[in-house]
């Protein structure tokens, strides 16, 4: 028929692998009684007054395109707050974009910095959307291996071997999906001058970064001599429940601002204009929500990393993020058995850690941005799984 004479689509997209996260999820749903703890998403609702302001917007009308770059108005909350909670400083003029989401961040970043064949450093494993963007963008990944015994922090050494003449960029993602691993600012002051002399860009995923449970959240961008050099990607979805609105932004010099803008005047225009009110109420009005999800974050990750060590799981601690990475290597399965055969035996869902890299392979990642009663559940049926290993 018609497939015979039509062309074929983009090699590159042909060669993408679908998310290892969603295939473990549309497996799940269509099983009765499974209690999932995978997917990384907030189980809190967005807080109401988020919402209304919402409503408000769109009940006075003010419903029409935005500014390429967002509203004035949220640029310059986002530069606020950056400036009070992080210490970076960003001119909301020039140097802020508001994007759909972290993901169209990540995205814009690597189209606007990439010529094909372009080396770009990923940390392994990682979050899954990095490799396909650089993929997309023509350029190609280069993976440092982190490991659980460097609480998989990103070390110098590591990123010395990595660089090479072709080298235009890095992803880092801290606190991290899917590890919990974080940097401080001790473990960045030794990455600097490596990042300076080599005059590669970072592309820091900072939307983890108001869930730094254990210390003070510290960031690339706070160091001036290679500001400049710097991308941070940031949003609403994880800190203040607002996956749904799709809102996220990127904080950048004004030269990489602008050609990132480029793109996103042409693919996308502006972001959800009802979505960017709702993001200003946030940062006006919201921390207070910020911190009470916050703490019971923290009691869900003390319960769940306690209970799992109890049951012989081995589990290290995470200092941030709503995921631990569960060491699985003492059991003989591979991280995708051990995921199927909790999923098939018990009816928990978990992701695999091979979903986010050949080095996440022996661990599992489990989410617990769900209630106490759900995690405690869980539990129950992971412990009566691991009696068959002993």
């Amino acid at each position: 028929g018609r497939d015979s004479i039509m062309k074929e689509i983009s090699k590159t997209v042909e060669a993408l692998k679908p998310s290892g996260i969603r295939r473990f999820f549309d497996l799940a749903n269509t099983m009765e009684g499974v209690i999932s703890l995978g997917v990384g998403e907030p189980d809190f609702s967005t807080p109401w007054h988020i919402c209304e302001e919402a409503i408000q917007s769109m009940a006075d009308g003010r419903t029409h395109y935005t500014a390429n770059k967002g509203l004035l108005e949220l640029r310059e909350e986002i530069a606020k707050f950056h400036s009070e909670h992080y210490n970076q400083d960003y001119d909301p003029k020039t140097e802020i974009l508001v994007t759909v989401g972290g993901s169209e961040a990540i995205d814009l970043s690597m189209r606007a910095l990439l010529n094909p064949g372009d080396e770009v450093i990923v940390m392994d494993p990682n979050y899954v959307a990095y490799e396909p963007a650089i993929r997309l963008a023509g350029g190609v990944c280069v993976p440092i291996v982190l490991t659980r015994e460097n609480e998989f922090k990103l070390k110098a050494d590591d990123l010395k071997k990595a660089i090479t003449d072709k080298t235009k960029a890095m992803i880092i993602n801290y606190p991290s999906n899917p590890t919990g691993g974080v940097m401080t600012e001790a473990d960045y002051r030794e990455i600097v001058p490596i990042i300076q002399e080599s005059g590669i860009y970072v592309v820091s995923d900072e939307i983890y970064a108001e869930l730094s449970f254990d210390q003070a959240f510290a960031s690339l961008s706070q160091f001036e001599e290679v500001r400049d050099q710097i991308l941070v990607i940031n949003g609403f979805s994880k800190a203040y429940a607002m996956t749904g609105w799709r809102l996220g932004y990127i904080l950048a010099n004004p030269t990489i601002t602008k050609a990132l803008t480029k793109i996103h005047q042409y693919v996308i225009m502006s972001a959800s204009t009802p979505a960017q009110y709702a993001a200003i109420e946030a940062l006006r009005n919201g921390y207070d929500d910020v911190i009470l999800m916050r703490e019971e974050y923290l009691n869900r990750r003390n319960l769940l990393v306690n209970s799992l060590n109890r049951m012989g799981l081995n589990t290290p601690m995470p200092h941030g993020t709503f995921y631990v990475f569960a060491d699985i290597r003492p059991y003989g399965l591979s991280s995708e058995e051990f995921c199927n055969e909790l999923l098939n035996q018990e009816k928990v869902a978990c992701v695999p850690g091979d979903a986010f890299g050949p080095h996440g392979q022996g661990f599992i990642r489990i989410s617990y941005a769900y209630s106490l009663n759900h995690i405690k559940e869980a539990c129950v049926r992971i412990e009566h799984f691991l009696q068959q290993f002993k």
